[in-house]
């Protein structure tokens, strides 16, 4: 019964991103420019999910400050280097391990694991419905709070 928006990989680095490649740079930048548009969507009354690897610690801050106190959740999806090149269905691990794919994540590129998120999925230990079922649940109990 609320309105929500999904930003993901797919739908931001096909447009607003897609001058954007994977240097550090373009990494920061890619996140901050999801954050404001994140938060102009929650500014006009939208849940804006985000669903996104980004790297560093600063800019998730960053974009945590762009947003009023208690509106910014982050979720940790914790899984395993090990566990994401055995699930990985496009193949980009393979890639990246063969040198074909520059500033891949977990590979040639850094991973600042959140020190503080809201929550944790442990991708090992549930399935994808439990883990939708444990967001929601944090999701719908925060927006109930923040009203």
């Amino acid at each position: 019964g609320k309105h929500s928006f999904l930003l993901d990989g797919d739908n931001v680095r096909h447009g607003l991103n897609k001058d954007l490649g994977f240097t550090d740079a373009d990494r920061v930048e890619n996140i901050r420019r999801i954050g404001e548009v994140a938060k102009l969507m929650a500014d006009a009354g939208l849940i804006v999910l985000t669903a996104f690897i980004s790297p560093f610690r600063a800019e998730r801050s960053l974009v945590r400050s762009m947003l009023p106190e208690g509106e910014f959740i982050e979720i940790f999806v914790d899984t395993p280097l090990e566990v994401a090149e055995e699930r990985d269905v496009k193949g980009l691990y393979k890639k990246a391990r063969a040198g074909e794919l520059k500033n891949f994540t977990g590979i040639d590129s850094d991973y600042e694991i959140p020190v503080n998120p809201e929550l944790r999925i442990d991708t090992t230990k549930m399935s994808p419905e439990e883990a939708a079922e444990l967001i929601v649940d944090k999701i719908t109990g925060a927006w109930a709070y923040t009203i």
